[in-house]
């Protein structure tokens, strides 16, 4: 796999993680975004040592977009904490099925999340495990389909609960399309859905070392988010 690298320095590194590809190592032993990042960086090194890779920020296997990784462990540790405190702002594309109520606002849910079956769900405040989940949404437009009403949406991430959009989304009834884990109009079907309509497509944060404020975009690509495209024509 080519790397879409965005911007690159000796202290962090932003790319596009393709649909379908694990952020990091995990049970399916594919290869992931961390294992093809060192590999790029050992093959333009000098040095025989394993490069340092480390993600800051994860997305779902089916999900597409900006990611950045640390390169050093003080820039690792650096990023982090901005990512706690809120330093980095990150803005998804999403296509939902349905439409929600209002065409833009916040939504703010506690979730807790189940390892057993790799889920998340709506809980109430005070349950055990529960933790906050926000985001802001602006609908950008609405499209008459052959299989229903879909919804083209900007979501800001607030905070980064386990797949939170995908979950807070199918709560107001607007699952993402080919959700096969959370959209019941997907849940049932026996295709397996390597991609999702949802993506990372910006990223806003100040240089760990310099400061300089920094822009990372991507526009989504696809199959799930040529069904619009499509349907505009």
């Amino acid at each position: 796999m080519k790397l879409n690298i965005l911007y690159e320095d000796e202290y962090m590194l932003a790319c596009v993680k393709p649909c379908g590809v694990p952020s990091q190592g995990d049970k399916s032993n594919d290869e992931d975004m961390v294992t093809h990042i060192k590999n790029y960086l050992f093959d333009n090194s000098d040095s025989d040592e394993e490069p340092y890779v480390a993600v800051i920020h994860r997305l779902d296997r089916p999900v597409g977009g900006v990611m950045i990784f640390a390169k050093t462990p003080e820039v690792a540790a650096k990023l982090s904490d901005d990512m706690q405190d809120g330093g980095i702002v990150k803005f998804y594309q999403a296509i939902l099925t349905g439409e929600l109520p209002d065409e833009a606002g916040e939504m703010v849910d506690y979730l807790v999340r189940n390892p057993k079956n790799n889920t998340a769900s709506v809980a109430k405040k005070g349950d055990k495990g529960a933790k906050k989940a926000e985001l802001y949404y602006e609908v950008l437009d609405v499209f008459e389909t052959d299989e229903g009403v879909l919804s083209y949406v900007l979501i800001e991430l607030i905070t980064g609960r386990h797949h939170q959009i995908r979950v807070q989304m199918a709560n107001k009834g607007c699952g993402i399309w080919g959700d096969t884990k959370y959209n019941p109009l997907f849940s049932r079907t026996k295709r397996r859905y390597r991609q999702i309509g949802l993506y990372s497509s910006r990223i806003e944060l100040n240089h760990p070392v310099t400061g300089e404020p920094m822009v990372f975009k991507h526009e989504p690509e696809g199959e799930a988010f040529d069904v619009i495209e499509l349907d505009e024509f």
